[in-house]
């Protein structure tokens, strides 16, 4: 399946709704329960291998995961492709796309330095990621400064700086990953718009009256499935 299938999916408020798997088997049962796209979890493959997340796992090994994932299903795939993994744009889109992939995720923080880039930075990475891979990969750029931040509203006027030069970079959609609160994301919509914006929550009808058009699950298929594996654990030694 194209970007472009993927890529028309992102509809404001009447979002893309993207349970991450992080195997064969899980993506395969994502697409058998009739979602269109399959997404990954970095931190959920990264677990299956044995590695934490961070890009702790060797870019070798995830690359093979998001190939072994896209080989099993067919429906658009995309990538939790953490920071690029240290690559150049031109090498991160090629060793991408090889594996089948059609999107990824393209977060701002930088794990080496442990820290956010700076957002001209970011952009000029995202811009050279666009200059590879073309139309062919969708991207969703993941802007973390709530991950850090403990008040959303005063972190509002960065991400929304942020999210701008990365759509003007070439970013397909914008991730402010962790924006919880309804009124700084409606706020934060309204200031990209149109352009796409993915959230996370449960509440997936209010997402998509803020007009969200993206919602990912990230890591939470992958934490209740070990809940439950965990608990049947216990009672199997009791």
């Amino acid at each position: 399946m194209s970007a472009e299938a993927l890529r028309a999916l992102h509809v404001p408020g009447d979002p893309l709704i993207l349970p991450n798997a992080w195997d064969a088997d899980t993506a395969r049962l994502v697409e058998e329960a009739g979602f269109p796209v399959v997404a990954t979890s970095s931190v959920a493959v990264a677990a299956a291998l044995g590695y934490p997340d961070g890009e702790a796992a060797p870019a070798e090994e995830m690359f093979a995961a998001a190939a072994r994932i896209a080989r099993a299903v067919s429906v658009p795939v995309t990538v939790d492709a953490e920071s690029g993994y240290g690559l150049s744009g031109r090498e991160f889109a090629d060793r991408l796309l090889a594996t089948g992939a059609v999107g990824c995720n393209y977060e701002d923080t930088d794990h080496a330095a442990g820290g956010l880039r700076p957002a001209r930075e970011q952009a000029a990475r995202i811009a050279a990621v666009r200059e590879a891979a073309g139309r062919d990969l969708v991207i969703n750029a993941r802007i973390d400064v709530f991950l850090r931040a403990p008040d959303a509203r005063a972190a509002l006027p960065e991400a929304i700086e942020r999210a701008r030069a990365y759509l003007d970079a070439g970013a397909d959609c914008v991730y402010p990953i962790l924006l919880r609160d309804e009124a700084v994301l409606a706020e934060f919509v309204r200031a990209v718009s149109p352009a796409a914006v993915n959230a996370n929550g449960p509440d997936f009808a209010a997402l998509a009256r803020l007009g969200v058009a993206r919602i990912s699950m990230g890591a939470g298929l992958w934490r209740a499935a070990r809940d439950r594996l965990t608990e049947h654990l216990k009672s199997l030694r009791a």
